[in-house]
């Protein structure tokens, strides 16, 4: 009978993290087309027979399986160089929507749908897409501010803002987790295993560490929870006698919301 009031936080549907995953792919289509492979490797490609302008570089060029450095810089890659004495700084968003190769965006879109469709149903389309896109800009500015040569392309840096955002989240709304500890350290293990795969060669940690830093804190700041008792009050029929909750947060959350903004702000 009282169900509807007592369910504690609406459930939403995920429509842009989906959207997220077909615009990655798309442009990663039209680099193909713009990489022409035929047209502009002297040393062949993979697949030119039956793919024509969408082959592949040679392995040994891109063993990613995907198109060369000059298409991916043309499509907006990450290139300090022209960040700093040309003021594209645009690069720095625009990288994020791009992908090395087969391998990388298929990589990169599982963990989005994976990671982001969850957070998405919890919080809604505006909290996310803002800490995606933010998370993905902090992650670029690391990996522009230690790695000054060669260019940056992906979305790792917005996914481990992702994965940050959904740390601090645990942290924010401690209380209302039935099985904290688990739900910790099952965090850990995927943060970790992520990291991990950083120390491989041609893999950017230094994005995937300014990503995770950028989630984590706008994390406190935007996946907030209201007390269940504040909700279910609000939610109550008339004359339903409910405990009174009057603050909407705990203090720690409050704490939490101060030093973040602070943190970001600063940063």
């Amino acid at each position: 009978m009282y169900s509807d009031f007592l369910s504690p936080f609406k459930r939403h549907f995920p429509w842009m993290v989906p959207g997220f995953v077909v615009a990655n792919i798309v442009l990663f289509v039209i680099t193909m087309y713009e990489n022409n492979c035929p047209q502009t490797s002297a040393t062949g490609c993979l697949g030119a027979k039956f793919l024509g302008r969408f082959s592949f570089l040679p392995l040994k060029d891109n063993p990613l399986l995907g198109p060369s450095s000059p298409a991916l810089d043309k499509m907006g890659a990450l290139t300090v160089a022209k960040v700093v004495t040309q003021h594209q700084v645009w690069r720095l968003l625009t990288c994020i929507w791009l992908h090395g190769g087969v391998f990388h965006v298929l990589a990169n879109m599982l963990s989005l749908l994976f990671i982001g469709i969850r957070l998405e149903q919890e919080f809604g389309f505006v909290r996310i897409g803002f800490l995606y896109v933010l998370s993905g800009f902090g992650g670029s500015l690391t990996s522009a501010l230690f790695i000054q040569e060669g260019i940056s392309v992906g979305a790792s840096g917005a996914l481990f803002g992702l994965l940050g955002a959904m740390l601090s989240e645990l942290f924010t709304n401690w209380t209302i987790y039935a099985n904290k500890l688990a739900a910790l350290l099952t965090l850990i293990v995927i943060i970790s295993i992520n990291l991990a795969v950083g120390i491989l060669p041609k893999v950017d940690n230094f994005a995937h560490i300014g990503g995770f830093v950028s989630g984590f804190l706008l994390g406190f700041v935007l996946l907030i929870r209201p007390q269940f008792g504040w909700i279910s009050q609000k939610k109550a029929p008339p004359g339903y006698m409910i405990n009174c909750v009057k603050s909407k947060h705990k203090p720690y959350q409050y704490v939490f919301w101060v030093i973040s903004l602070i943190l970001l702000i600063a940063g």
